[in-house]
């Protein structure tokens, strides 16, 4: 059985963490999976977004497969990997096409950092959330500790960590960890529908427009400014007028067709 399941519809595709006997918990093979995967979704230029997701109601991912790390501590050095092989956000972060989180169920410490690597969180109304590291004495690596503050502050993400009690899906929404809530049945519909959105758009343009963001949130705010306008400035000289004004026209057809 596969432990990692993508499908392709056109521009987007979808990737199913596959283990639900086991709440898609981040075995050693199914993180080998999942980087094979998203190199191969990373390589296909027919691929504009992508959509990740769980397999199974209970869970996205409940994080490092804590029976396959009491085995043999040897393998605590996966919460400190550096390769895509080992470290499945950095197989999402190595993936210049957008990234949807679907979480369908509990996301937690591991799985929580799953999450926070990609680019927008999409959940279904029984979606939680829980930074245990606290509680099972193992340090984050994959980059919690300073995401996490910077997405909803840093008294919240404190609360989270230091007591690893969980955050339902209203409050993850209502703390702006989440973008949207959704039924369970309308999740993955949800998801690709935003993805077919983000496909629509210029390719290499989106991919440059998420590079800015993403560079740009890493440095102090005047910092910041500078980068955008270096890399506004080298780009919008290779732009004409006749390019602007055909898109200005077929933003406007999309906007018709959307709202008739």
């Amino acid at each position: 059985m596969s432990l990692v399941l993508v499908t392709r519809d056109g521009a987007v595709a979808t990737v199913t963490l596959n283990r639900p006997e086991a709440m898609n918990a981040l075995s050693r093979a199914l993180r080998a999976e999942f980087a094979a995967a998203m190199r191969g979704l990373a390589a296909d230029d027919g691929i504009r977004a992508i959509v990740l997701t769980g397999a199974g109601e209970r869970a996205f991912t409940a994080g490092l497969d804590l029976k396959e790390l009491g085995a043999d501590t040897g393998n605590l050095g996966a919460a400190n990997a550096e390769g895509a092989d080992e470290n499945p956000v950095k197989a999402i972060e190595l993936c210049p096409q957008p990234v949807i989180g679907a979480i369908n169920g509990v996301a937690i410490t591991g799985g929580f950092e799953v999450a926070l690597a990609c680019d927008i969180l999409i959940a279904s109304t029984n979606a939680r959330f829980a930074d245990t590291h606290a509680r099972v004495g193992v340090m984050p690596g994959w980059g919690l500790s300073q995401k996490l503050s910077r997405l909803i502050g840093l008294g919240r993400a404190k609360e989270l960590s230091l007591t690893g009690n969980f955050l339902g899906a209203e409050a993850a929404r209502d703390w702006g960890l989440v973008n949207r809530l959704v039924a369970p049945e309308d999740l993955l519909p949800a998801a690709q529908a935003l993805a077919r959105d983000i496909a629509s758009a210029d390719p290499a343009m989106v991919r440059a427009y998420r590079a800015l963001i993403d560079d740009g949130y890493a440095l102090p705010y005047g910092e910041a400014l500078a980068l955008e306008h270096a890399r506004s400035s080298a780009a919008n000289r290779t732009v004409s007028a006749d390019a602007v004004e055909a898109r200005r026209l077929a933003v406007m057809k999309r906007g018709r067709e959307r709202a008739g």
